[in-house]
């Protein structure tokens, strides 16, 4: 059952803490929603780097914001909040720094017609191409690769005629979701999960270890295949009817977004250098002819250079926020749990001139089914997910 208490927050290194270490922080501890690990709509399945699940965003939207309010997310990602909330009959805002959070997340924030996928998939004849990067041999099967070249020609001819429409976008997205995997339905020989490129030496040790090679693949079958999945489920018949608007910027200048025109953020910033969001994503972004401008991307070791950017990407959230809107922030417990985020992000939020209403730690038990990182089939796993809410 969900608890609440509270609990003094605890003194932080930072020039801000001693104001604050004598006033304490509400936390709410429990299991808030389900543990299932394909509970939500069929459309948000699209992996991608450190996302959380669709409940998450659900929760406090069906508590904080009425249907057709503006929901927004500064962190994108792959757009679980973008899509569960237009899921939910509301406005939407999202924005990431990296093009590739556009390129997955667009293309599910408008209704899509099975039948002209298919059509499409089948009218397009693909350029023959040589092969220009023999590397690239170690993931897929050369007819394979050649198939992979075509599909980057066309999308690539399609936005130079100005004929790149929302169909094109969903195949480059999905196209984009199947290129390395560890199963007969990525375009990849086995290989790490969706969400983690490899590197050519880590795949060629891993090719030696199995004793495997790559096998052809169907890429429009697969394309296919993938699409049929996304939308075996029905979307809501008012989701083309709310607004979608997206940017790729930094989150702490979005002069685009009005003052108080915000009545909930949902969000996940990057934790640090956890997570090598260019690194992990080298051949989606060599697919998808993206390159995210150095520096850009946050890859912060110091807790005082993640701090001070976070204040300032508050100061910002806080400029759109409606007088009753909330902003729900989920951090994580980084570097073996010594270093607990949600202490630094209380003190940007203070200092961006929020006020903190509870941190809600949502702590389940779950069976693990994926043995890829060395854990067994049927194993007991603890999700968690830390959340501070705030409010002006």
């Amino acid at each position: 059952m969900p608890t609440t208490q509270a609990i003094p927050r605890s003194s932080s290194s930072s020039s801000s803490s001693s104001s604050s270490s004598s006033s304490s922080n509400l936390i709410k501890q429990g299991a808030f929603w389900t543990a299932k690990q394909r509970d939500g709509h069929s459309i948000h399945e699209i992996s991608y780097r450190a996302c959380y699940k669709p409940q998450l965003p659900a929760y406090f939207i069906q508590r904080y914001a009425e249907p057709g309010q503006l929901i927004y997310d500064p962190f994108m990602g792959r757009g679980t909040t973008l899509i569960e909330a237009k899921l939910l009959g509301h406005n939407v805002i999202g924005n990431d720094v990296n093009p590739l959070s556009t390129i997955l997340t667009a293309p599910r924030l408008c209704e899509q017609n099975l039948e002209q996928i298919a059509h499409r998939i089948e009218s397009i004849e693909l350029p023959k191409m040589k092969i220009k990067d023999e590397d690239l041999l170690v993931f897929f099967e050369a007819k394979t690769l050649r198939e992979l070249y075509g599909w980057r020609s066309y999308f690539k001819a399609r936005h130079k005629a100005g004929t790149f429409d929302t169909i094109d976008a969903w195949l480059q997205m999905v196209a984009c979701n199947r290129l390395t995997g560890h199963s007969k339905g990525f375009f990849s020989v086995y290989t790490l999960p969706p969400n983690q490129a490899t590197t050519l030496n880590a795949q060629r040790k891993i090719n030696a270890k199995r004793e495997q090679k790559p096998e052809y693949r169907n890429t429009k079958e697969l394309m296919l295949k993938k699409s049929k999945s996304l939308l075996r489920q029905a979307l809501p018949e008012n989701y083309n009817s709310t607004s979608s608007t997206l940017l790729c910027r930094s989150a702490d200048a979005t002069p685009e977004i009005k003052d108080e025109s915000v009545q909930l953020i949902v969000t996940s910033p990057p934790f640090l250098d956890i997570v090598n969001y260019v690194g992990d994503n080298w051949l989606r972004n060599w697919f998808c002819q993206c390159e995210p401008e150095p520096g850009k991307l946050w890859q912060l070791r110091k807790l005082e250079d993640w701090t001070e950017k976070m204040t300032a990407s508050l100061q910002e959230m806080a400029r759109v926020l409606k007088p009753t809107g909330r902003i729900a922030l989920e951090v994580g417990e980084v570097r073996k749990g010594k270093l607990k985020l949600e202490e630094q992000i209380i003190l940007a939020g203070q200092a961006a001139g929020l006020t903190v209403e509870y941190t809600l730690i949502n702590s389940q038990s779950f069976t693990k089914t994926a043995n890829c990182w060395g854990v067994r089939n049927n194993t007991r796993g603890t999700n968690s997910n830390r959340i501070v809410v705030f409010k002006k």
